[in-house]
């Protein structure tokens, strides 16, 4: 009998019913202000409660100001949400890690550093990036309002079984490259449909090198290749991270989880329906380009020719890219300018993140042309970078300190990107208008953007160490 996959193990845990679709048992439900009142509203108008409020946790992070919090929201919608989701939780029992919780922060980044993350779940939020969660070997997807309701109810999701693709990146990642430009460089290569009705496993040794951190950003990102999941079998670097945190087990617990968890593992001679191979030393910092996170190119080229690409379809994709960036084809990436830069996010939001950041602006001043924020991805993060001095660095430097939230990452809240500006952004999305209308965004590492900030364009961060 061959060998089976974390992604197997994972799914057959956990089904209650059925072949395909399957229904699964949810281990974990995490929830925020923004895409969870429909669902309450429905449960309500049925007559039901939630089924688990053990099991679920909510977080304010999308909506929300990162300055002036003690001012009050002011955007009546935002207020809104967020006093909705403050009534459902005292409603059904749920935690609720509230604006003023030194626990708050975006979802992604809380339910790991609280250890509520743990391998072998199956997690759902509505919320597009809660495959980040994978990088534990859970299997966290996102889900939509129907299906948050459901769970809500149920604690249960029908699910059709995805495809496995294992991507097998071997080697030692070379100086000045980030897990960032790791996972840049897959959807490179991929496109962002690549790995559609897949979930994908990160495998080879310059992932068994990451840290937790570094695994989440690229765990983060499998969406944007198409993708249902990313996983990471776990490992002693997962259990390590785990250990001592609050939701963690203990005792003997930890001991039994220990044993169960490294059953997980993907076995020797597991089969994938799809493996892609990269080599580690090939990788460099990237930047994108488009309007697309597949249309990301190393530092080191030129804004490419809608002429050079084979296919009609993506001819007119970049043509109508370059028209929304304002870019014209050759232009080498080292001169493009930027007049903001956002560091932060559920992707590079983390405090190793903003260590990375705070290396490079050390001792120097942000360009005249430029306006830089800092988002810690959570109040726990931020205390620590004030703790580490990291605040007085971005400070000193004349970035923005902020409070923690999604931030500038999706123009929810008052941080929006102005018309026809460019923002290097340590986020995930580069679609059109997603930091603001008309908004120009260039998707890099938190090392990238910060010397962005610094010169006022893009540089090889390689050549600026």
């Amino acid at each position: 009998m061959p060998g089976r996959t974390l992604f197997e193990k994972t799914w057959d845990r956990h089904v209650v019913t059925g072949d395909d679709p399957s229904l699964l048992f949810v281990d974990l439900h995490l929830i925020h202000e923004v895409t969870s009142p429909q669902a309450f509203s429905g449960l309500a108008h049925a007559g039901r409660t939630v089924r688990r409020p053990d099991l679920t946790v909510a977080t304010l992070d999308h909506a929300i100001p990162t300055t002036g919090r003690s001012l009050g929201i002011r955007d009546p919608k935002s207020r809104l949400q967020v006093e909705t989701l403050r009534n459902n939780c005292a409603t059904h029992g749920i935690t609720l890690f509230d604006i003023d919780d030194p626990r708050q922060g975006i979802v992604h980044v809380v339910g790991p550093e609280q250890g509520l993350t743990q391998p072998g779940m199956v997690i759902v939020c509505g919320d597009s990036h809660t495959s980040t969660h994978g990088a534990f070997g859970a299997l966290a997807f996102g889900i939509g309002t129907t299906e948050l309701e459901h769970v809500l109810a149920t604690q249960t999701i029908w699910q059709k079984r995805p495809l496995t693709m294992a991507i097998e990146v071997d080697g030692d990642l070379p100086r000045g490259v980030a897990a960032k430009d790791l996972i840049l460089g897959i959807l490179a290569t991929i496109g962002v449909r690549g790995g559609q009705g897949h979930v994908i496993e990160y495998r080879g040794s310059a992932i068994r090198g990451l840290t937790m951190e570094e695994r989440m950003t690229v765990c983060n990102m499998s969406i944007e290749g198409g993708a249902r999941a990313g996983m990471i079998s776990p490992d002693d670097t997962t259990f390590a991270y785990i250990e001592g945190r609050p939701y963690a087990p203990t005792g003997a617990a930890w001991e039994r989880a220990l044993d169960d968890w490294r059953e997980l593992a993907t076995e020797p001679d597991a089969a994938f329906a799809a493996i892609r191979h990269v080599a580690a030393s090939t990788l460099v910092p990237h930047v994108s380009w488009g309007v697309n996170p597949g249309q990301t190119i190393p530092v080191t080229g030129s804004v490419p020719s809608p002429d050079m690409f084979e296919d009609e379809a993506e001819r007119d994709t970049a043509a109508r890219a370059l028209e929304y960036m304002g870019l014209r084809a050759g232009t080498p990436i080292t001169e493009i300018p930027v007049e903001h830069v956002f560091l932060g996010s559920c992707t590079n939001g983390r405090i190793s993140d903003l260590r990375e950041a705070a290396r490079v602006v050390a001792g120097k001043r942000v360009s005249d042309r430029v306006s830089a924020v800092v988002v810690p991805g959570s109040m726990q993060v931020k205390a620590q970078a004030e703790t580490e001095g990291l605040d007085r660095v971005f400070i000193d430097a004349g970035f923005s300190w902020r409070d923690a939230g999604c931030s500038s990452c999706l123009a929810m809240n008052p941080d929006v990107i102005p018309y026809g500006e460019r923002c290097a952004s340590t986020s995930n999305r580069n679609y059109e208008g997603r930091q603001g209308r008309g908004a120009r965004t260039h998707l890099v590492s938190p090392a990238m953007a910060a010397a962005a900030a610094i010169t006022g364009h893009f540089v090889d961060v390689r050549d600026w160490e």
